[in-house]
């Protein structure tokens, strides 16, 4: 309980209620009433959901901070939230950076601002909402609407094809989204009309029903990873959406994805879990190498990172399906950590595309004599997404690449090759970017970041290198939940 509420449900509907109060704000008469009310209903939504880490217990697996109350009757639907080590993390990540995504629009968004500012507080509620949901309608129900703001903010702040970029992100979502769906009635069907989560981790199913089940889920959450080959969405929304809106798909709506794999496809159908974990594996390591070999060929920044994000992406997934705890500790701690380094290179990009309008890579060229604190920023996030030791870059990748050796020294050493690949196509961009002679009008009129700017990346590369140097806080709450997912899993017959 947090001011006499229940504390999830508070940090699910605050966000939300504060949204619905900035939309009403009206047009841009407003506008900076609604920049403060959302900057104000953001820092709130983070500052409640710190006692979800303060009051943790990180001994036990067991779900906390639970709430359950009936919700459809007749269909046994309940609102049934809680958090483990799993979940907990993730909505700590998505209350961390929705008050930077609304700082980020702060001057760059004039039009529209209310509905901008509304739709980053209603999503950051709805995604909190899917994290928590311990039933499947619920969760179902939260899922689907986390695209719907999304949706809008590429749709209507978005580059010159943001039309198409929308409709092709919400599409490829969709068709995965009704797959998972009907795995979901026919657990319902056949656990005796339960939609609960914790019901379905204990309910024996048959082996080919888990096979499709596993199928289902995967074409849900591959998308939303998302996973090669149906990635092509992903640099087509980043390109077109505004800055926030790509700081916020790339820094936790592809955790959604991965986030399933955990709380669904593993423990519910273990024994397909293991029966497909080669292809799994296969897929991931296709993501991390050929991917990353696109990553080199991009003359847009913002495509670059964007595959970039489905090679780090592809470290997620491998490690989930190593069935180790360095596996999936360093999934999830890659996890967090690409959630801070991909916001911020996105940032990165959006400072210097506030001042040109471009993100072509051959329109820049000796920005650090300009720039020169942007460009000290920008190398320290360049640095941690080829994931340089002491940065949160390193961690993740580290572990699950630990637990890859594990399993076959081949899966380590074809991991292992994103950290050259990773370095090539980072450093080669910052470098034609930064460095040489200012060779263009427009970069030579160029200025250096502003404070809020400044504090925007200081908080960010804060959180880069405590995740590098100490990550023991982020593992050790999540740990006890990972050893409860290994050993349900490890019971397969296979």
């Amino acid at each position: 309980m947090l001011f006499g509420f229940p504390l999830l449900s508070l940090i699910i509907w605050l966000p939300i209620l504060v949204g619905i109060a900035v939309l009403a704000t009206g047009g841009d008469r407003n506008a900076q009433l609604a920049r403060w009310i959302a900057f104000a209903g953001s820092i709130m939504g983070f500052l409640v959901a710190i006692p979800l880490y303060t009051e943790f217990d990180a001994a036990t697996s067991a779900m906390q901070f639970v709430e359950n109350h009936t919700w459809f009757q007749r269909f046994n639907a309940n609102y049934h939230i809680g958090v483990d080590g799993i979940s907990m993390p993730l909505i700590l990540l998505n209350c961390f950076t929705t008050p930077l995504v609304v700082i980020a629009g702060w001057q760059v968004i004039q039009t529209r601002v209310s509905q901008y500012m509304g739709a980053f507080l209603l999503m950051s509620g709805i995604v909190n909402g899917v994290f928590a949901s311990l039933d499947a309608v619920l969760f179902y129900v939260f899922w689907e609407a986390s695209l719907i703001p999304m949706f809008l903010i590429i749709g209507i702040w978005g580059g010159p094809n943001r039309v198409y970029a929308a409709i092709k992100f919400f599409l490829y979502t969709l068709l995965g989204s009704l797959l998972m769906l009907i795995a979901f009635i026919y657990l319902y069907q056949s656990s005796g009309g339960s939609f609960s989560i914790e019901d379905y981790h204990q309910q024996p199913i048959p082996f080919k029903a888990q096979v499709l089940i596993f199928i289902a889920f995967l074409l849900a959450f591959a998308v939303k990873v998302p996973m090669w080959p149906v990635h092509t969405w992903l640099p087509d929304a980043h390109v077109e959406a505004p800055t926030g809106g790509s700081v916020v798909l790339a820094a936790i709506m592809l955790k959604l994805g991965g986030y399933g794999f955990l709380r669904f496809s593993l423990p519910i159908t273990p024994d397909a879990s293991h029966y497909l974990a080669e292809m799994m594996i296969v897929l991931s390591l296709i993501a991390v190498v050929y991917i990353g070999l696109i990553a080199l060929m991009q003359t847009d920044m913002k495509k670059l990172i964007a595959y970039s994000s489905v090679a780090h992406m592809g470290f997620v997934t491998l490690g989930f399906f190593l069935f180790n705890a360095y596996g999936i500790e360093g999934a999830m701690v890659q996890m967090i950590s690409h959630g801070f380094i991909s916001g911020a290179m996105f940032l990165c990009v959006g400072v210097l595309y506030d001042r040109l309008h471009s993100r072509q890579i051959a329109d820049y060229g000796g920005v650090v004599n300009k720039m020169p604190i942007f460009a000290a920023f920008f190398m320290l996030f360049a640095m941690a997404n080829a994931g340089l030791p002491g940065t949160s870059g390193f961690v993740g990748e580290f572990m699950v690449i630990m637990g890859a050796v594990k399993v076959n020294f081949w899966y380590a050493f074809l991991a292992a090759t994103t950290l050259i690949f990773g370095a090539a196509y980072t450093l080669w961009m910052y470098k034609r970017v930064i460095f040489g002679a200012v060779v263009t009008p427009a970069v030579e009129g160029l200025h250096d970041i502003s404070k809020r700017e400044f504090v925007l990346l200081a908080i960010l590369a804060i959180a880069v290198l405590w995740l590098g140097v100490y990550p023991f806080p982020l593992t050790e709450v999540m740990h006890a939940s990972v050893e409860n997912l290994l050993e349900h899993v490890g019971n397969s017959k296979l």
